[in-house]
């Protein structure tokens, strides 16, 4: 018998969630938000009022109002962003985190999860887009770049040298060139272009043969969130 699907959250139960959760890690969000709120609603208040705002209800009225919203959706714009710093917080480290966060690739980006991995738990991701193709590995940094060394040759074996190929590993050790979760996904969309969408999906079709060969694994799964699907909606504040 099938699981009946989840309904969706509506926006303000996708904020609240995304509190919760940060709240965790960040016990200050509440008077950061409140402090952000004060101070940009105030200044907007105050350079309307200077401006003339001040003259009459009606200009009162509006000066109030815009700095109401501003302050809201300065906010807004720095809850985003402790949230979004929480969310990494939470997963980093779990198998499944890198996949969640490279699901937030959208339109341009072809991402296969766990195109290789280990008994261990070590896992590498494939990406395909923009800047080539970019294999992502999570796990134990030695072992995650052996196995990353290993999906470099077959991918070049079936693409062709001419094709980029880049490897990353994810991972707190930036000395070593290991790259943090939080910043993934921005890594992956400030490399340098080297295909044009149309040169993508000849490659990406190069790319079913190889892992056509390959035995059908799922992502290893461990403490939650897990999965992929998990961690992504924890990054989204659901």
């Amino acid at each position: 018998m099938s699981t009946p699907d989840v309904p969706p959250q509506g926006r303000i139960a996708q904020i609240r969630s995304a509190y919760k959760i940060t709240k965790r890690s960040d016990r200050t969000i509440g008077l950061r938000l409140l402090a952000w709120f004060l101070v940009v609603g105030g200044a907007v208040f105050a350079l309307g009022w200077f401006l003339g705002g001040g003259g009459g209800l009606l200009g009162i009225i509006l000066t109030s109002l815009l700095s109401v919203l501003t302050g809201v959706l300065a906010a807004l714009i720095v809850f985003g962003r402790r949230a979004e710093k929480a969310a990494y917080a939470q997963v980093e480290g779990q198998v499944g985190a890198a996949a969640g966060a490279l699901g937030m690739l959208k339109r341009g980006w072809k991402v296969d999860q766990a195109v290789a991995f280990t008994k261990s738990q070590d896992v590498v991701h494939r990406v395909v887009g923009p800047p080539g193709i970019v294999l992502v590995g999570e796990g134990n940094p030695g072992r995650v770049r052996n196995l990353l060394n290993t999906e470099r040759k077959k991918t070049a074996r079936i693409v062709g040298e001419e094709v980029p190929i880049t490897v990353i590993v994810v991972g707190k050790d930036t000395d070593k060139g290991e790259v943090p979760l939080p910043k993934l996904v921005n890594t992956l969309r400030k490399s340098k272009r080297a295909l044009k969408p149309a040169q993508i999906t000849p490659i990406i079709n190069k790319l079913k043969a190889l892992d056509a060969m390959r035995p059908q694994a799922p992502l290893p799964r461990g403490p939650v969130p897990t999965s992929a699907k998990g961690a992504r909606r924890m990054m989204q504040g659901r």
